[in-house]
């Protein structure tokens, strides 16, 4: 009866799917400390001056089930000792499946913070688990530059457990921009907009 439930469990895992547009394994820019960011693809807000436009499209793109992004996170654990995931997109609170994503990387011991151009209001359900959410759609013509990562003024960074206590504090550390540039079998640069 145990090998039949662990079995269906597998099964499960499997079937789960998510629409991934690309996955940076180690990253220090998309939030505190060394991260895996997943930018999922699909956006039904469409926000003017998006900085991910091509992510936008709702068309399969990269589809994993949880059970291979769970191993993707667990290699860039032991690889890269990384703390946390970071969702962005796209939008992820499309990908109805979020909090399953977000309950196997808590199991792994690992922080979530989820950007959404939704209020966090009416999507809380979707992103129920995270530590950090970055909400709110992105206004061109209210540009923020008093805070890393985040677009417009308009977008609020709302704390939503213990493991980030000052993560405010990473978000106006903004001394600097940053950019970061990977090179393997393609070139995959992330960050802030430098202008």
């Amino acid at each position: 009866m145990l090998r039949q439930l662990k079995m269906g469990w597998t099964l499960v895992l499997k079937m789960i799917k998510f629409n991934v547009a690309s996955i940076n394994c180690c990253t220090e820019t998309e939030g505190p400390n060394k991260r895996l960011t997943i930018w999922f693809q699909g956006c039904t807000i469409r926000c003017k001056g998006c900085c991910n436009p091509d992510y936008q499209p709702l068309k399969p793109r990269n589809i994993l089930s949880l059970e291979d992004l769970i191993k993707i996170i667990k290699v860039s654990q032991l690889n890269y000792n990384i703390e946390g995931v970071t969702y962005s997109g796209g939008e992820p609170t499309l990908q109805q499946n979020l909090p399953l994503l977000t309950a196997a990387i808590h199991k792994l011991g690992l922080g979530v913070i989820s950007f959404t151009g939704k209020k966090y209001e009416d999507v809380s359900d979707i992103l129920a688990g995270c530590d950090v959410v970055l909400d709110g759609k992105y206004i061109d013509s209210k540009r923020e530059n008093k805070r890393k990562i985040l677009g417009s003024i308009n977008q609020r960074i709302i704390v939503l457990s213990d493991r980030y206590p000052n993560c405010e504090d990473w978000f106006f550390n903004n001394e600097s921009k940053t950019v970061e540039i990977n090179v393997s079998d393609y070139i995959f640069a992330n960050g802030d907009a430098v202008l």
